[in-house]
């Protein structure tokens, strides 16, 4: 999952080299947190939101495939 995020996520930004995808598990959970460089987040949160629902969408999809859940959360910097 953090190779996809990464790669998706790197395809949008304006500053590819800046995305850093970090896992924490969180009582069964695998959280992803998103860190992303200076004026990229609105490119990934999107109008309304709704490119960051899709590739959390996809991401909920993939991991429920492997069996296991999981969240994708952007750092607020």
């Amino acid at each position: 999952m953090q190779a996809f995020i990464e790669y998706v996520t790197k395809r949008l930004v304006n500053h590819p080299d800046e995305v850093r995808v970090e896992v924490e598990d969180r009582a069964g959970v695998q959280a992803y947190r998103l860190t992303l460089g200076p004026g990229d987040a609105g490119k990934i949160i999107g109008r309304r939101g709704t490119t960051i629902q899709a590739i959390r969408s996809l991401v909920q999809v993939g991991a429920q495939k492997k069996g296991i859940r999981c969240t994708l959360d952007l750092a607020d910097e």
